[in-house]
């Protein structure tokens, strides 16, 4: 009799927990493309429209007189990563919200009405927070180099442009498809905003200045170094970019003028077991909480990494892999005073006739540091515009703050790719820029007049 309660007590708790789950994972169940019950909504519905926030239709199905439906991108391959496509499978928003757009909230009476015409009912359709005149400027900044650019709103998390190239029309996706398949060596699907890993450069000095506040937080101001081009320690050595040699350097103008040298020598001062717990502070080697599909950035320090590994991790060398999203991330931490807001691209669904059927809000993803250190890093970013390697963002109506990187991808040390990560108004962050142009050179040269465009459109300059 026990065996049999035991058996019935388990049988139960599997059906809870078979409900459960299909209540509380809903949306992945029915996308699963063994789920017929996604067929048969497809078959009912009209999948809906993805608007752009201004309200222009960013992909929207067309019906012709013999019912075939077509999906249409209107503005090709503008949008093409992030927006993305629905057919070969799902990709970019039309696959992190294909649960709404192939649903359909329609009221009864519309329902109706497709039922008497044999039509299938209007899907809902989602609004982003994409806005197309700042893609546009990021799109033909980038012109005809790869990279990426994410614009993103740092007190909501809200994602506002996101470009990577080489890109592709999805209008065209089905006839490029296998070619695209077949070619080992294509990375023209890969979204390189979230998915692209690279080294960050001198765009981690950020993280390795944030490690030094932490361990000396009454004393870093005091920090000094003389810099003749070159750090050398054992068997290991680093140059500064092009052989600079920057002098007599205080903590901040190291900082500035993106000194290698300097930081090298501050990398190999630092504790690495603390270091390494720094860098689990900001997401390194984490899931990230997202709906879209990236790939994780990678660094691991511990109080095993040799002096060799440090100096390179310390400049965002070596083996350290960084998405320009994750960069995004710690970057829009830091101009809302030390609390990351999860990134997000859906503003809200609504129906045929307008009416919200679900409404996204602003949500804190986490603490990354302090107030206080947020507030210093700032400060060390508003130098850089000010007096350092970004001074083509001084002068202008608005204030920014940022960090530059050139970093180096393969044996060939002329070659680097060029980054920049920043915020404005510096005092208080409206908009953060991240962009980064594969081996363009130096990141004050290239990418920073590309962000100085996009803040331009950003304040309607």
């Amino acid at each position: 009799m026990a065996v049999t309660y035991l058996f019935v007590a388990l049988f139960l708790g599997m059906m809870g927990y078979t409900c459960h789950y299909a209540v509380t994972h809903r949306q992945e169940m029915i996308n699963n493309s063994y789920n017929g019950r996604q067929e048969l909504l497809i078959s009912q519905n009209t999948r809906g429209t993805i608007y752009a926030a201004g309200g222009q239709a960013l992909a929207q199905t067309q019906t012709d007189a013999d019912g075939k439906e077509t999906r249409n991108y209107p503005y090709e391959n503008l949008f093409a990563h992030v927006v993305g496509y629905a057919s070969n499978g799902k990709f970019g928003i039309e696959s992190s919200s294909n649960y709404y757009l192939i649903n359909s909230n329609a009221k009864l009476a519309d329902k109706v009405a497709s039922d008497v015409a044999g039509a299938k009912y209007p899907g809902d359709s989602v609004v982003t927070t994409l806005d197309v005149g700042i893609q546009e400027v990021a799109y033909q900044s980038l012109g005809i180099y790869k990279g990426a650019i994410i614009v993103s709103e740092p007190s909501t998390g809200k994602i506002i442009a996101m470009v990577s190239k080489p890109d592709f029309n999805p209008n065209e996706i089905d006839a490029i498809w296998d070619d695209l398949i077949k070619d080992k060596e294509s990375s023209v699907l890969l979204n390189r905003v979230t998915q692209g890993l690279y080294p960050p450069g001198s765009t981690f000095k950020i993280v390795t200045a944030l490690e030094y506040i932490r361990e000396n937080p009454e004393t870093y101001n005091q920090y000094t170094y003389q810099c003749n081009g070159k750090f050398s320690l054992g068997e290991d050595s680093i140059n500064c970019y092009h052989g600079s040699v920057h002098g007599y350097e205080d903590f901040s103008k190291s900082f500035a003028k993106s000194c290698n040298s300097s930081f090298a020598n501050i990398g190999v001062s630092l504790d690495r077991a603390k270091f390494g717990a720094t860098l689990n502070d900001l997401l390194f080697n984490q899931e990230l909480q997202v709906s879209f599909a990236y790939n994780q950035s990678k660094l691991a320090i511990d109080g095993s990494t040799s002096d060799s590994d440090v100096i390179q991790a310390s400049i965002g060398q070596g083996t350290t892999q960084i998405t320009p999203l994750h960069v995004n991330m710690i970057t829009s931490a830091i101009a809302n005073k030390g609390v990351l807001m999860k990134p997000y691209l859906v503003d809200y669904v609504k129906n045929n006739e307008n009416a919200i059927v679900k409404q996204f809000h602003p949500d804190t993803y986490k603490k990354l540091m302090s107030e206080e250190e947020a507030a210093a890093l700032n400060g060390l970013m508003q130098e850089v515009v000010t007096s350092g390697t970004g001074t083509k963002l001084s002068g202008l109506s608005y204030t920014a703050a940022g960090k530059t990187g050139s970093a180096e991808y393969n044996s060939d040390k002329s070659q680097s790719h060029a980054w920049f990560t920043g915020f404005a108004p510096a005092e208080n962050p409206e908009v953060c820029v991240t962009v980064i142009i594969e081996g363009a050179g130096s990141g004050g040269d290239f990418a920073v007049p590309i962000a100085k465009r996009i803040f331009n459109e950003y304040f309607g300059l």
